[in-house]
């Protein structure tokens, strides 16, 4: 077990506690069985792995594109540069999941449950993928500076710390100079996460609680404001030219450095 694997463990199981998650029992098919299914797929015809259980499994650099994963368990599985384009991963679990380089361009994650993820160690060194992705009503605490979520649906996403447990104050969801560019993210919840320089230019942040987000330096030109709670978030710099909705925000009067706002 390398440090990586040591600390992911103990991170994940205070996650699954807080959020009231069971483990994973054990991968119901082998990582032979799972790979004949991939490959015996087509386009027309893709593999049918939904409610299956491949938790612990190494299933790097598989091909599940369009792949039907409703439901499926990847509970700490490595997934390490797969490919799941246009994959079906509605109400999936991913906790503990490995996804370096991971590529979820345009995936259906609806409801899917992305708690403590490991992004860094091993000999990959790149962010997953998550472009165009539909993440709506996801759970996530996740480290993924510089990730590219451009155009990916978070609408009721719970990104933000859930405070019920007193020691989850330093895991927290890290989005520093991520492309959030066009997303959407009405409706969701990413308190206490950090977005410093994260390129949120056209998105939509209707009614996002932004509650003591660090903001400094990001770009919101051009997005939808409107509702969004800037309560105690850091706006050192952070862009606001051409935003809609501006005067129906919440919280700014209470913002820390409110006034290096950028507009």
């Amino acid at each position: 077990m390398n440090r990586a694997q040591r600390f992911a463990i103990p991170t994940l199981l205070a996650l699954l506690s807080a959020y009231g998650v069971t483990n994973a029992a054990g991968a119901e098919l082998s990582l032979d069985q799972v790979t004949a299914l991939l490959k015996g797929a087509s386009p027309t015809t893709p593999a049918d792995l939904a409610g299956k259980d491949l938790s612990d499994l190494d299933l790097s650099r598989l091909d599940f594109r369009h792949a039907r994963l409703r439901g499926t368990s990847f509970f700490g599985s490595k997934l390490v540069l797969s490919d799941f384009r246009g994959a079906n991963l509605e109400g999936a679990n991913l906790n503990g999941a490995w996804l370096m380089g991971t590529d979820f361009t345009g995936a259906n994650m609806t409801r899917a449950s992305l708690l403590s993820v490991v992004i860094l160690g091993g000999e990959v060194k790149k962010m997953p993928i998550f472009k165009g992705a539909n993440m709506t009503g996801v759970k996530m605490i996740a480290d993924l500076p510089g990730a590219d979520l451009s155009g990916a649906n978070f609408s009721n996403a719970a990104v933000g710390v859930n405070i019920k447990n007193q020691g989850m104050g330093q895991m927290r969801t890290d989005l520093a100079g991520a492309n959030l560019a066009g997303a959407t993210l009405a409706g969701a919840d990413f308190n206490r996460s950090v977005m410093n320089f994260c390129n949120l230019r056209d998105s939509n942040l209707r009614g996002v609680n932004f509650f003591l987000v660090r903001l400094a330096g990001a770009d919101l030109t051009g997005a939808d404001v409107a509702g969004a709670d800037f309560t105690e978030a850091d706006l050192d710099g952070t862009i606001f030219r051409d935003v809609k909705g501006f005067a129906e925000a919440k919280g700014l009067d209470r913002a820390v450095n409110r006034d290096k706002i950028v507009r």
